[in-house]
């Protein structure tokens, strides 16, 4: 695929310093037919891009999103305000190029009934590429017949939440359905925060006549999290199948999940952005139920013990767990601690914070950004090294940002329909100038030019170790 004639190059991308797995160096990027043709040496492009003082960079993989619902939505109730369409732009925005989705059935819908909803769905609207990542919330014989013929077709992820009471009445079932999810090459994802501890925490709350938003982080403790991540790793032990342990939020939990680690287990943790940058405090200000996610914020000392997770590999992904709401919606006073709507809108300020906060204060490498948003959530959910990678072959999914680039952020202005950012007023440095997929330019000098409905359904295949 190599430009042996200027004119087999339909994009080059000019001047920047690219960063390939261990190593970077400024040079020339040479793009043919959406896939990445040539690294270095001569070339010229039907069209260029001036990257000069820019670094090029695989686009970002965000495999933790919500950009569907199971249900219609009703008049009057409030819903998640993002859709494929707008998502995708949020995501574009922030150099973000594939994303995984999540897909709850709808009532009497079946597994792959829901995965064939959302991928109509998305196909009129998407513009970056995604998965859909089907979740389990009842392991009836039925579904776990399923699980064969959705990995053979492609959906190689399952995911579980351990706070839902199918969980906990069939739990057999569930273990069962990991079990099964390991032998076909598939990575469940499991929410670890047991349920029982926590609607126990929040009816304690409540009794003594306490459990409102601001005590949000109450009714959800630590020890909710770390009895999950435990149980998590047991099961793991005890099938042999991969789990991801997603949005893990404390220093005890991620000490839970290490020690697996320690012992050779394939136990693969993610975070997510608003554990690096936020504490609970937050939740104690005025309208501090803008920041209500589950696990909730935790305290400092869990935020640098997330940092160093990071920076030594024992977390593996950080992504945005993007779910995105109407500021009045979200500090309803009308709220408690057993009806807070969970999740805030995180797509285009992933990377970027991460860059800012991470990259340009000497927190974590380069090369650890890289494989935090790239390389190895490509590798889990099987799609490497089409993606995550800076590679001949690979898809032209590339984010040119430019690191002295300054941006107030304020979620008014941003691409999701969510109407305010929970880092509003944070300046941040390093954003991306433009955002290509499989070789078009879909961001330029920060506007979207994507097209609805360009994006691709990701075939994966078996997960593979970071």
């Amino acid at each position: 695929m190599a430009c042996r004639d200027v004119s087999e190059c339909d994009l080059v991308v000019r001047g920047g310093t690219v960063a390939i797995t261990g190593s970077s160096a400024e040079c020339d990027v040479g793009i043919s037919q959406g896939r990445i043709s040539q690294i270095g040496g001569g070339m010229r492009g039907r069209r260029e891009i001036d990257a000069t003082g820019a670094l090029v960079l695989p686009g970002g993989l965000d495999m933790h999103v919500h950009l569907s619902s199971p249900e219609p939505p009703q008049p009057g109730v409030p819903a998640w305000v993002d859709d494929f369409a707008s998502g995708s732009a949020a995501a574009i925005a922030g150099g973000v190029t594939t994303i995984g989705n999540m897909t709850f059935p709808g009532t009497g819908q079946s597994l792959r009934q829901a995965l064939a909803r959302d991928l109509e769905a998305a196909s009129g609207a998407a513009a970056v590429d995604y998965v859909l990542h089907a979740v389990l919330s009842d392991p009836s014989p039925e579904a776990l017949a399923e699980l064969p013929l959705l990995a053979e077709a492609g959906h190689t992820s399952l995911k579980v939440f351990m706070t839902f009471g199918g969980f906990e009445t069939h739990t057999g079932e569930m273990i069962a359905a990991i079990a099964t999810a390991g032998q076909l090459g598939m990575l469940t994802l499991i929410h670890c925060e047991d349920g029982a501890l926590v609607r126990f925490a929040g009816q304690r709350l409540l009794a003594s006549g306490r459990g409102g938003l601001a005590d949000w982080a109450e009714s959800r403790p630590e020890l909710a999290e770390r009895a999950a991540v435990e149980r998590a790793v047991a099961i793991c032990e005890a099938t042999g199948s991969p789990v991801h342990i997603v949005h893990l939020s404390s220093r005890s939990a991620l000490r839970s999940a290490r020690r697996g680690q320690q012992r050779g287990l394939p136990v693969f943790v993610e975070t997510r952005p608003l554990y690096l940058y936020l504490t609970s405090d937050e939740l104690r200000e005025p309208r501090g139920g803008r920041y209500i996610g589950a696990p909730p914020l935790r305290g400092p000392g869990d935020v640098a013990a997330l940092w160093a997770g990071l920076a030594d590999g024992s977390v593996h992904t950080v992504a945005s767990d993007h779910a995105p709401w109407l500021l009045r919606d979200k500090i309803d006073d009308s709220l408690d601690v057993t009806t807070a709507r969970q999740g805030v809108a995180d797509l285009e300020t992933m990377l970027p914070m991460l860059f800012s906060e991470g990259v340009r204060t000497g927190r974590i490498s380069l090369d650890r950004f890289i494989a935090l948003t790239s390389a190895n959530p490509a590798r889990l959910f099987g799609l490497y090294p089409r993606k995550g990678t800076i590679a001949v072959g690979s898809d032209a999914d590339l984010v040119v940002l430019d690191p002295e680039l300054r941006r107030t952020i304020d979620g008014r202005s941003m691409r999701s329909n969510a109407d305010y950012s929970v880092y509003d007023g944070r300046e941040v440095h390093g954003w991306p100038r433009f955002t290509v997929s499989r070789g078009e330019i879909v961001l330029e000098d920060g506007q979207v030019v994507a097209e609805p409905g360009r994006g691709q359904w990701l075939r994966q295949g078996h997960t593979a170790a970071p």
